[in-house]
């Protein structure tokens, strides 16, 4: 049985198809922007990508911290 992504990662699907990236590809574009902090990846994401708040904060929150949202 599979299990369902629980967090930050419920949201990837969606944010793959929406954004045209995978993932790793966004998380190395956040690590490449320079942007350390949370508050600093979400407004990047948002104004720079069209992110919607929810979509940056998700992968912003798993970007940041992975080892609290790994199972």
């Amino acid at each position: 049985m599979a299990t369902t992504p629980r967090g930050p990662a419920s949201y990837f699907p969606s944010i793959e198809a929406k954004y045209g990236r995978t993932i790793a590809e966004w998380k190395s574009a956040m690590t490449e922007s320079g942007h350390t902090t949370f508050k600093d990846l979400v407004a990047w994401l948002k104004t720079e990508h069209g992110f919607g708040h929810g979509h940056a904060s998700a992968i912003t929150q798993h970007h940041l911290n992975p080892e609290k949202w790994s199972s």
